[in-house]
């Protein structure tokens, strides 16, 4: 979808909860050529989780010898695990023009526009209610009493860091949430720094006439 030499990394955010990576999947299925950046994680694997399409999963060794090789553009601890993006893939794609998306959280998402500032368009998405955060936390059956606790905790720091982000999306009703997500997807292939290969194309076409 790009018009531009290099791709968009296109970074989603928010708490655990907050329906980030149903959005992310959704935004995937109507736009096929969009890649999905599959982070690295010391976390053990969830029953219904593919290895190498949901995260790579690596134990603490490997991760280390990945962190002193300098292979992750961006690293982080999160509730007692940690994720990375691979430097490699994503210098590969936005090199050959492809956009890629990002289910991570705020550390990352602010190390990645960091070092790719041109690149990287920052999306953040809010709960409707800390009390609607909780309920889904609790509803989907995937954490323990402590764990919920825990990311509940941790919701609190994450929204301060919302000033970071390029777009607020509130995530109160999934359909309306994925429509202005797909829109800011879209609108950042329109704007000016993106089109203005094309606009100098034309203007080099006119003179020459």
């Amino acid at each position: 979808m790009s018009d531009n030499e290099r791709g968009v990394l296109f970074v989603i955010s928010s708490p655990s909860g907050a329906g980030k990576t149903t959005l992310c999947r959704r935004l995937m299925d109507d736009f096929p050529d969009l890649a999905f950046s599959v982070s690295f994680t010391t976390r053990p694997r969830r029953a219904q989780e593919v290895d190498g399409a949901d995260y790579h999963f690596v134990d603490d060794q490997t991760f280390d010898e990945m962190v002193a090789a300098k292979a992750f553009a961006e690293w982080a601890p999160v509730h007692g695990n940690r994720y990375g993006t691979s430097r490699q893939t994503i210098d590969q794609n936005i090199e050959q023009g492809k956009d890629v998306v990002f289910d991570i959280d705020w550390q990352g998402g602010t190390r990645l526009k960091s070092m790719y500032p041109q690149d990287a368009v920052m999306v953040f998405v809010l709960p409707p209610s800390m009390d609607d955060l909780a309920q889904r936390l609790r509803t989907r059956g995937t954490d323990n009493a402590a764990t919920v606790a825990r990311r509940l905790a941790k919701a609190q720091d994450e929204l301060t860091h919302y000033g970071e982000y390029d777009y607020l999306i509130t995530n109160d009703n999934l359909d309306r949430a994925y429509e202005e997500l797909r829109s800011i997807y879209i609108a950042v292939h329109c704007a000016s720094r993106r089109r203005a290969r094309r606009a100098l194309q034309l203007l080099d076409q006119a003179r020459e006439k």
